[in-house]
């Protein structure tokens, strides 16, 4: 299939064109990636435009499962979603097992979801290095709901909202107190708060820990542009689906706050430039491992740091002469 052809069967909803333009942006080949920045550039004049979600949490909070029910929730109202859920890879062996499609069984064969599990490879914050080109592509197939599930995450991990519009938290019952509100980093980040699990044994459990958690968030600063309620904490079970009607009442909410303020254009501008920044910084790397004479030079260096006899930033100063005409 030549990129004119997968251009217009991805923009047609083809889930097979969908499925290979994404292969092909996260390929590490030269010529592949040539082919996704064509794609993706001849793709960025269709005015499609999406909502996205980003959505976090520890290890064993029901990601999937709150995915899995939150989505088909969506599609049976009408909407086309896309899942991509990013799986942590091997730090010895590279591979990753990409079992979020296994666990999302009934959303994978539903025809207005597409999920798309993908390696995090050696990217940091819970998600994979071309996460935000695929969520350009499903914008581009037709989408109108991007979910992107990061992997289990620590207090620190927040690339994830620097790529979507709304940032959810995932917490299970027990996990919180109001001390928590004095923590930045995911904390800090985060749109909407769920306690997952509400339900049987563990229900008194996540309505203390909702409790505590809106204590928690009520110690941080408002943002200037946000309604004065958010961010806001709420239970949720993605066993028997209680709240999960709310949770989207109020992601819209504050998706509809943001729109009329201004708020949301003047994010998707600033993660707009940050994405292009970060192309300006992959595409310079590259180019100085693609130069022998400097790929000599930053292996040479390189050693000399691993031994002591050089500091970390020398050797890279020496190492970004190199491109002084």
């Amino acid at each position: 299939m030549d990129d004119t052809t997968l251009a217009e069967r991805l923009t047609g909803g083809d889930r097979r064109a969908l499925a290979r333009a994404i292969t092909l942006v996260e390929s590490g080949r030269a010529d592949h990636r040539a082919r996704a920045v064509a794609l993706l550039d001849r793709l960025a004049g269709t005015g499609a435009e999406s909502l996205r979600i980003g959505l976090s949490g520890t290890p064993g909070v029901g990601k999937s499962t709150f995915i899995e029910a939150f989505g088909t929730m969506l599609t049976g109202a009408g909407h086309k979603v896309a899942v991509l859920a990013v799986d942590p890879s091997s730090t010895r062996s590279g591979g990753s097992i990409l079992g979020d499609k296994t666990r999302m069984e009934r959303l994978s064969r539903d025809p207005r979801a597409y999920v798309r599990p993908s390696p995090s490879q050696t990217e940091l914050g819970g998600v994979a290095r071309r996460t935000r080109e695929a969520i350009a592509l499903c914008e581009a197939a037709g989408h109108d709901i991007v979910l992107v599930e990061t992997v289990g995450v620590g207090q620190s991990e927040t690339l994830v909202a620097g790529m979507t519009d709304l940032f959810v938290l995932l917490m299970a019952p027990g996990g919180g107190d109001e001390l928590q509100g004095v923590k930045r980093g995911i904390m800090e980040a985060a749109d909407l708060i769920l306690v997952n699990k509400a339900d049987g044994d563990l229900k008194s459990a996540a309505v203390r820990t909702c409790a505590d958690y809106a204590g928690a968030l009520r110690l941080m600063r408002r943002r200037a542009d946000d309604p004065p309620d958010f961010p806001k904490a709420l239970t949720v079970s993605a066993a028997d689906g209680h709240g999960l009607d709310t949770a989207w009442a109020e992601m819209r909410a504050l998706a509809d706050a943001r729109r009329g303020s201004g708020a949301f254009d003047r994010r998707r501008a600033a993660q707009a430039r940050g994405w292009f920044e970060e192309a300006v910084r992959q595409g310079l790397l590259a180019r100085l491992r693609a130069d022998p004479e400097v790929a000599r030079r930053m292996a040479d260096l390189g050693r000399a740091v691993e031994a002591g006899e050089a500091a970390p930033g020398a050797a890279a100063a020496e190492v970004l002469a190199a491109l002084d005409p």
